[in-house]
């Protein structure tokens, strides 16, 4: 497959009309979805608040950022998908900006109770099934490694239970919580991602482009199924191709414990 490097507006006018898929970040996907006729599939905002609570093993709920700056208990606050604010346990809303790009009152968050996962792993899925997937984490720092039957086996639960609330091309990421009060291993979800801005750490990347492809291409190729998982602003493309178009790597989009 060609790849070109999304450094300018010549680039853009270079790919126009041509079939593209998109590896990069939300912000710059915004600016040029409609032009390269991209589809982006992303989970819905609300999707971890949604789960029975069996599947994340908190509470968890989506609010707007004005609500949260009224909290007077420690929460774990996050944005859905993007970085506007840092994702992090916040001892109360006080403690939350009320200013910056992308910061207003009605700014999304989601607001969770804080827990401690003893490992994360990052699984790609495609057509509810894991394809490939790996850890990314071990006590909230980076340590990327193998993909546990566990882990694996967590993900099929949920996927039998709740793939149909999800785009057929999806990352997870999932991990054991650590209950001081319970010896016993408990999974949870962490969080849903995007898979066009999700690092794959120590999955087998060409397994794990199968899904980037999927969850960013031509919205001609879009499966019907898949329509209402659009990002908003992707507009109509041309036939399915083999042209990808990357940004600059920005780094691992994600991954904080709640």
């Amino acid at each position: 497959m060609a790849t070109a490097e999304l450094t300018g507006p010549a680039v853009l006018d270079r790919l126009a009309g041509r079939p593209v898929h998109w590896y990069g970040g939300p912000l710059a996907a915004a600016r040029i979805a409609d032009r390269l006729g991209l589809a982006l599939l992303e989970p819905a905002d609300d999707w971890p608040a949604r789960l029975p609570e069996e599947f994340t093993g908190r509470r968890i709920e989506l609010t707007t950022l004005a609500e949260a700056w009224t909290l007077r208990r420690p929460a774990f606050v996050k944005p859905p998908a993007d970085k506007s604010l840092p994702p992090a346990v916040y001892s109360d809303g006080s403690r939350l900006p009320r200013h910056g790009e992308r910061i207003g009152p009605d700014t999304p968050v989601l607001v969770s109770d804080p827990v401690t996962f003893g490992a994360e792993y990052r699984l790609f899925v495609l057509d509810g099934e894991v394809v490939t997937g790996s850890r990314y984490a071990r006590f909230g720092r980076l340590d990327p490694g193998p993909l546990t039957d566990e882990a694996t086996g967590f993900a099929r639960r949920l996927l039998t239970a709740v793939g149909d609330t999800l785009p057929s091309a999806v990352v997870l990421d999932v991990g054991p919580l650590l209950d001081p009060y319970d010896p016993g291993e408990r999974w949870a979800v962490v969080e849903a991602n995007l898979p066009w801005f999700a690092h794959c750490y120590a999955a087998d990347p060409a397994r794990a482009l199968e899904v980037v492809l999927r969850a960013a291409g031509p919205a001609a190729a879009l499966r019907p199924a898949d329509r209402r998982f659009v990002r908003g602003g992707s507009g109509p493309g041309g036939p399915p191709g083999a042209v990808v178009g990357v940004s600059r790597p920005v780094g691992p989009p994600g991954g904080a414990s709640g």
